[in-house]
């Protein structure tokens, strides 16, 4: 019974530890993964604030001046996370309305985005998928030669391709129906990883601009700092600011960042982006594999100019990321009715500071 009772002590110190941590730690000031791989697990440290609360309360709980500080510490944890949480619920107010168009309208465009996992050959899974929803732009990252010889048969139906068929996990195709224009494959960081820029002419004739993106993720084995990641991001909120002032922009793919982190919340400060999750989910596409260890890394924003018509994340093709689509309706005499994120006064100075950081990082496993 001893024992039982030192080991339920153990693990509810190491729990109240790990939350304390995970909720401080992506505070400070740090690139480096340690640390930044702590804004991912929001709604896990959520729950786990909470259990640590209540388990503290009915065990351990004493009216004295340790026991009232550490009830305070855990109670503004659990705040803290809700509040980080609470934006991706149905709760709060959407940030991208809903389209009250034709579905058939050709001012629709409808996008799926797939990492697909360099090492998964479950290749029909994803052509079911595509066959299935017949997006109109299809994104996959992670693919290769051995996946674009896999995809190749949905060329018929997706005439306009771009292909970057890469060793490294950074590999990136791009199928489309609708024409594409003024296509760039940008390698804006590291000599190995590709980024698109491309104008894609809908049905109705009218342009919008396309980036799509696939940074370096802060873990072990791939980077030891999120610079060149941050970095990357922070650039292309940039190309989409100045885009944005003449038409349509969406920037979709795997971000390996979370939408509540600084970085990406700076992204859409800079870009005035709308995240079409906010009021609605998490859509959480990794891991496809443990579901209690998911959190949104793949994501599709978007400019004033789109409403949206549906966005789904759809079943698992064997990857460790769920597919993404999602389904907008171009309505750019309409988009002064959707507010936009708003820089601050600081703004476009902590951009330019991690992009900085970015360029001049010598340890960039790329370089």
């Amino acid at each position: 019974m001893r024992f039982f009772r030192y080991l339920l002590n153990f693990l509810l110190w190491a729990l109240i530890v790990l939350v304390l941590a995970g909720t401080l730690l992506p505070l400070l000031p740090s690139s480096r993964w340690y640390i930044r791989i702590w804004d991912y697990p929001r709604l896990q440290a959520f729950f786990l604030a909470t259990l640590a609360m209540l388990l503290f309360f009915v065990f351990y709980y004493r009216r004295r001046k340790r026991g009232k500080l550490l009830m305070l510490l855990l109670t503004g944890v659990v705040v803290y996370q809700a509040v980080k949480a609470f934006p991706y619920t149905p709760f709060a107010p959407k940030q991208v309305y809903e389209s009250e168009g034709d579905p058939h309208d050709t001012t629709f465009l409808s996008l799926l985005v797939v990492n697909v996992l360099q090492s998964n050959y479950n290749h029909q899974a994803l052509l079911k998928v595509i066959q299935e929803h017949t997006p109109d732009i299809v994104l996959t990252l992670e693919s290769d030669t051995v996946w674009q010889n896999a995809l190749d048969r949905i060329r018929i139906s997706y005439p306009h391709v771009v292909s970057i068929p890469l060793d490294n996990t950074y590999g990136m195709h791009l199928y489309s129906r609708l024409p594409l224009e003024d296509t760039e494959v940008m390698y804006l960081l590291e000599p190995d990883i590709p980024s698109i820029q491309t104008k894609v002419q809908l049905l109705s004739g009218e342009q919008i601009m396309l980036y799509a993106v696939h940074p370096r993720p802060p873990v072990p084995g791939e980077s030891g700092d999120s610079r060149e990641r941050d970095a990357e991001i922070v650039m292309i909120g940039k190309m989409a600011k100045e885009k944005a002032k003449t038409g349509g922009v969406v920037v979709a793919g795997d971000f390996n960042d979370v939408a509540w982190s600084p970085t990406t919340e700076l992204f859409q400060e800079l870009s005035g982006l709308l995240d079409p999750r906010i009021g609605r989910g998490f859509y959480n596409t990794f891991h496809a594999q443990y579901p209690l260890f998911r959190w949104p890394l793949d994501h599709v924003f978007h400019s004033r100019h789109f409403k949206l018509s549906s966005m789904q994340r759809l079943p698992d093709i064997g990857s460790d990321h769920f597919p993404i689509m999602i389904r907008l309706s171009y309505e750019p005499e309409e988009k002064t009715e959707q507010a936009q994120p708003l820089p601050d006064e600081d703004t476009e100075k902590k951009a330019d500071k991690l992009i900085e950081k970015g360029v001049n990082d010598e340890d960039a496993p790329g370089d």
